[in-house]
């Protein structure tokens, strides 16, 4: 039900809205004339206006002019006599929403009062729709303006019109699937799906039938048809994300499908003919893996139509700067916290870190820093208790993971490109060289041992007290002691 504000000068007529309304459930508000109606709206809280177009003074249709210049939006309805039908017409034209003629009959008043809160009704679904697919565009809005993500982003504006195949390489946390939504996005397949497979979250077992589908009965389990990836992406796009886990029998089928524009489900004997825009994802070398053999060669050629590197946030340092903010802003906002910015200590200790998480390791430290601060301002010491923070107190270790390589002299796009070929990150535990910034060195990127040398190191730098070193490394003298004392041993020792 809805507060009504009716204006009109003679009081039989306004005995009737009042009545009328108050048996429609309403609440009704009463004004001679328009200054009086301009008092109540001043008070808020008003969702329709019903008023005279005859009145001494000021006429319903300089109210409406009036209700413009003052910014109300509030939808109005306007009364007119028998013989100034012209009169409901100007009101249209200026902006009534509905005209009733006089006398009022209350079933004439109740249907457009209904009509006119329904209009209001979803003139504002609408907007709050509106305003949440802006909300959702913004999110995925591709933040940089580094000559790297500028090169790349003119790549993907004159790539996603056509049809050709894309591959993605970049480590992980670079927002590759953020680049394949923005092909999607500005190609003319946007209206139709966009279905994203994870080749490597999927069992083994069930990859064909995810991408192809399966009849009713092609497998133990297989209680009804269902339809797969391709199918259901037809017409639209399908993002392959890191394709170099599928299996290399799949990749033969994949390549069949990439080359024929069909395929059959599991257990089923007709093929069935798609319209897909392949985009693919990897965070290793595809080149290399090709060459190893651990990746079909036809199949690279086919996906790398277009190859696209994206480089590593600490490639694009300065980008950094904004995309921090971003997520300090947006987190803000969900929290409904106060954040005015990130200080000059916070952005340069940022910008001198290789970020080995990229932009999901910022977000999340970030994310961190504003829900913990107390303060407007992000400042340096508000980001420490994550790795990031870690790595600054004990003086950046610096470990740099490895760029991917331009994959086999097929050029990429990317901001800078590491001239050896290689896997964008060392397997754990391999030799990876030294790393090494200060007094800290690590022989290998073997998740153990880093932590146990950087414990270590806190504990020199701290002269053995466990709880200034649980400190500097951000995390509880518990958990320090436990890693201390290691699986099976005695955990209640005194720590200091």
């Amino acid at each position: 039900m809805a507060t009504i504000l009716y204006v009109d000068d003679e009081p039989s007529v306004g005995l009737i809205l009042e009545d009328s309304l108050s048996r429609s459930g309403h609440t009704p508000v009463g004004a001679r004339s328009v200054p009086e109606a301009l008092l109540v709206l001043e008070r808020g809280g008003i969702d329709l206006i019903i008023s005279d177009y005859r009145m001494p003074g000021i006429s319903g249709l300089e109210f409406i002019q009036m209700l413009a210049r003052e910014g109300y939006d509030i939808p109005l309805i306007m009364l007119t006599g028998h013989a100034s039908i012209e009169h409901a017409v100007l009101s249209i034209k200026a902006g009534a929403i509905d005209y009733i003629t006089k006398p009022v009959r209350p079933q004439q008043l109740e249907l457009a009062v209904e009509q006119a809160l329904e209009f209001v009704r979803l003139r504002r679904e609408n907007e709050t729709l509106r305003r949440e697919v802006m909300q959702f565009r913004n999110e995925r809005q591709i933040i940089g303006d580094s000559p790297a993500i500028r090169r790349i982003l003119q790549t993907v504006s004159m790539a996603a019109p056509t049809r050709a195949t894309v591959l993605l390489q970049g480590e992980s946390g670079t927002g590759k699937e953020l680049f394949a939504r923005a092909i999607h996005d500005q190609s003319e397949r946007r209206d139709k799906p966009f279905i994203k497979l994870n080749c490597a979250a999927l069992p083994e077992g069930l990859i064909e039938s995810a991408l192809f589908g399966h009849e009713k009965g092609a497998f133990t389990g297989a209680i009804k048809r269902v339809e797969g990836a391709f199918e259901r992406a037809n017409r639209g796009t399908l993002l392959l994300d890191e394709v170099s886990e599928m299996r290399l029998d799949l990749q033969a089928k994949l390549l069949r499908v990439l080359q024929e524009q069909e395929f059959e489900r599991v257990g089923g004997t007709s093929p069935i003919k798609v319209d897909v825009r392949i985009v693919a994802t990897t965070n290793r070398d595809l080149a290399s893996e090709a060459d190893r053999g651990a990746f079909r060669q036809d199949l690279y050629y086919r996906l790398s139509t277009i190859p696209v590197l994206i480089p590593p946030l600490r490639d694009r340092p300065e980008d950094i700067a904004v995309l921090a903010l971003r997520f300090a802003m947006r987190t803000a906002a969900e929290l409904g916290k106060k954040i005015d910015g990130l200080s000059p200590d916070a952005l340069e200790s940022m910008q001198h870190y290789p970020w080995p998480g990229n932009i999901r390791e910022l977000q999340h430290v970030i994310e961190r820093a504003v829900i913990l601060t107390p303060d407007p301002m992000i400042h340096a010491h508000c980001l420490e208790g994550t790795r990031f923070g870690l790595a600054h107190s004990l003086g950046s270790p610096s470990i740099r993971p490895r760029a991917i390589t331009t994959p086999g002299g097929i050029p990429a796009v990317a901001g800078s490109a590491a001239p050896a070929a290689g896997s964008p990150v060392p397997a754990a535990g391999s030799a990876a060289g030294t790393a090494a910034s200060g007094n800290i060195a690590l022989a290998s990127l073997n998740v153990a041992e880093a932590e146990r040398v950087l414990i270590q190191h806190a504990l020199a730098a701290a002269d053995n007290n466990r709880t200034k070193a649980a400190e500097l490394l951000g995390i509880s003298v518990r958990t320090l002691r436990n890693k201390l004392n290691g699986p099976g041993k005695d955990t209640d020792t005194d720590d200091e």
